[in-house]
């Protein structure tokens, strides 16, 4: 697995390289800006990038943005995207431009190393990997849903470890049921998010697009 990484603070960057070198993963290069960060994109055409949402000049967006160039020059990289705290708009807009190879963690997360390494290996393996604390996060809008108040307590459980990045086997083991059950109730969520077999659209990322996107309010 080749990794870049970019981020901004140097004790983070270098930590990152650490631990993941000493996982004997191969960090090829690190960048502490956008502009060197896709330049080693391009030279060392890494099968992972490791980035930050909020890089120099502004400390706004420039992550997320070089994150998205970064796909576009290398169709197929995968993606982990580190914050310090949730990025609502930004986590949206990054899962939207495409579900597979993603990852949107949060920072505190690196430091519990054994989940930190799922992730990345879940991402590198063209899955996605959404920090449970994220999802949560996203899950208080002020706008009201629709189709998700279709689904019962069971299947937003599901669609919940989905949007972590769980496959079918491992959300059996978490809820304590069968491979069988956790399939029946994805096809019931299909269903119920009017969600039709598609060769244009992979049904299991658009339903958990739709749940970042439009969570039921708190009560």
């Amino acid at each position: 697995m080749r990794i870049v990484i970019a981020e901004d603070d140097a004790l983070l960057r270098e930590g990152l390289a650490l631990l993941l070198r000493a996982e004997s993963l191969d960090v090829v290069a690190t960048a502490d800006n956008p502009t060197t960060f896709l330049a080693a994109i391009d030279t060392h055409a890494p099968d992972v990038a490791i980035v930050d949402v909020r890089m120099p000049p502004t400390h706004t967006d420039e992550g997320i943005v070089a994150a998205v160039e970064a796909r576009r020059r290398q169709p197929g990289l995968a993606v982990l995207v580190l914050s310090a705290y949730v990025e609502q708009a930004f986590a949206t807009d990054l899962l939207a431009r495409g579900g597979a190879g993603l990852g949107y963690l949060l920072k505190e997360r690196v430091g519990r190393v054994e989940e930190f390494l799922v992730a990345l290996r879940r991402v590198a393996g063209g899955g996605t990997a959404i920090d449970p604390d994220v999802v949560a996060q996203l899950l208080v809008r002020s706008r009201p849903d629709t189709r998700l108040d279709r689904l019962s307590p069971r299947e937003r459980d599901v669609l919940a470890l989905m949007a972590e990045g769980l496959g079918n086997a491992a959300i059996a083991e978490r809820l304590f049921v069968t491979d069988g059950a956790v399939h029946k109730h994805i096809r019931s969520i299909f269903a119920k998010l009017d969600l039709p077999p598609t060769d244009r659209t992979d049904r299991r990322v658009a339903a958990v697009l739709h749940y970042l996107d439009t969570p039921t309010p708190p009560p």
